[in-house]
């Protein structure tokens, strides 16, 4: 365990990134967790943040790597020890920042999972069939015609105000990581799905209404603690519309959508870098991955359809 200092110094500090970057909770939760664990390895070694040096810092990560933690977890714990350090600088707690001149180990480049356009056709017809009600038919269909739709992040999804899709908007206001907004366009089916919820939405609104029950400001309403649908309930419920679509669970997660989004607009002939703002990319080589994920899509296109690749080999 963490002595109560350290426990302090990362207190003060997701504070501060709260306060001052308004960073996101998902990402002070996971800063918090990886600053935990860092103090936790320093305190059972006799140390804590006010003495620990760069070896100290070094032989950390050593241990990471031993644990056989991915490259991109060592990265990430990398950077909330760097942050940490610097923001304790600024504060007068330490003169130096012992992680500044650790290279990171970097991070594996993974493709995406591709979906094909019949694939989330198939979710999506699956998406109005799945639900115990009516109501909860017509919020998965709005859940996942949004999601395709428009490319946001399952927090970003979860998260979005009632006040961003009133008035039947061709354009929606959607707010990122960092607090950053960019504008992304609703497909007509996107307008239709979500119409639909509203309307169920907004009676069964008016009933907690007259019940006493305050209204909420998010378009997808839940009445647990974070006054939303979840991260990790919608997960559960895109496996299950999987499965009920005939697509393979191991494929399918809220991202695979996104990424469906952004590869099936660069094979229609969308340009780079708006397909970059529309996902909320702050650095354009973000986005480039989907011109990988389409030329190894391409090439096992000529793989197996080309005549020439049919024809067995000469001698």
């Amino acid at each position: 365990m963490a002595n109560a200092p350290m426990q302090r110094w990362i207190s003060a500090f997701l504070d501060a990134q709260a306060a001052e970057r308004d960073a996101a909770r998902n990402t002070r939760l996971a800063y918090g967790r990886d600053l935990l664990d860092f103090a936790g390895w320093l305190a059972h070694r006799g140390q804590d943040f006010v003495t620990a040096d760069q070896a100290a810092v070094e032989n950390y990560l050593i241990s990471c790597d031993a644990q056989g933690l991915s490259k991109a977890t060592r990265a990430r714990r990398l950077s909330a020890i760097r942050q940490l350090y610097r923001f304790a600088h600024e504060e007068g707690w330490r003169a130096d920042n012992p992680a500044l001149r650790l290279k990171g180990p970097g991070q594996d480049q993974r493709l995406p999972q591709v979906l094909s356009h019949e694939e989330v056709d198939r979710l999506l017809d699956a998406a109005r069939d799945k639900g115990r009600s009516i109501e909860d038919q017509i919020r998965n269909c709005a859940l996942l015609e949004l999601l395709y739709a428009t490319g946001m992040r399952v927090s970003e999804l979860v998260e979005l105000p009632v006040a961003a899709v009133r008035g039947d908007p061709r354009m929606i206001l959607v707010r990122g990581k960092g607090g950053k907004e960019r504008m992304v366009p609703l497909s007509a089916p996107a307008r239709v799905a979500v119409a639909d919820w509203l309307t169920r939405r907004d009676r069964a609104e008016e009933l907690d209404r007259k019940a006493g029950r305050p209204a909420s400001k998010y378009l997808f309403p839940s009445r647990g603690v974070d006054g939303h649908l979840t991260r990790n309930h919608f997960y559960v419920l895109i496996k299950q519309i999987a499965v009920l679509a005939g697509v393979s669970p191991a494929k399918v997660t809220p991202h695979t959508l996104r990424h469906a989004f952004a590869t099936h607009l660069l094979a229609g002939g969308a340009d780079l870098r708006v397909i970059q703002t529309l996902l909320g990319h702050a650095d354009l080589a973000t986005t480039e991955i989907y011109t990988h994920v389409l030329d190894d899509h391409l090439k096992s296109l000529v793989l197996e359809n080309h005549p020439l690749a049919k024809r067995p080999d000469r001698e």
